[in-house]
């Protein structure tokens, strides 16, 4: 999504339970989506929905890893860094800060780490 999510949509997805239990989590460390089933209680189609809809918003990242035996799986992490809502002149301004809005070298730098 290039544009910024707009409010109704990021409320409805911290709205939900497990969009929220995904985010806490990643926001700890990166997890597969299978670990996030495990951890949120709640089965491996209802995973990936929720991370299709974060996703869609930058709320969370998803990154490959390689596993010792060559293959090679997704995690995901939270991108959202702050998220601000605020009530001025009778309108609703929401501003979202992402983790991602760094140096495209330090960028470069971790995902070159994470194929080593």
């Amino acid at each position: 999504m290039s544009e910024e999510p707009d409010l109704s949509t990021v409320l409805a997805i911290l709205d939900d339970e497990y969009a929220r239990d995904i985010l806490t989590h990643t926001s700890v460390e990166p997890m597969s989506a299978s670990t996030l089933s495990e951890r949120c209680d709640a089965s491996l189609p209802t995973i990936y929905r929720r991370l299709d809809r974060l996703e869609e918003c930058r709320l969370v990242t998803e990154e490959t890893e390689l596993a010792s035996d060559g293959n090679h799986y997704s995690v995901y992490s939270a991108n959202l860094d702050r998220l601000e809502l605020s009530l001025e002149d009778g309108a609703f301004d929401l501003e979202l800060s992402y983790e991602d809005d760094g140096d495209v070298a330090d960028k470069f730098t971790r995902m070159w780490e994470g194929m080593r």
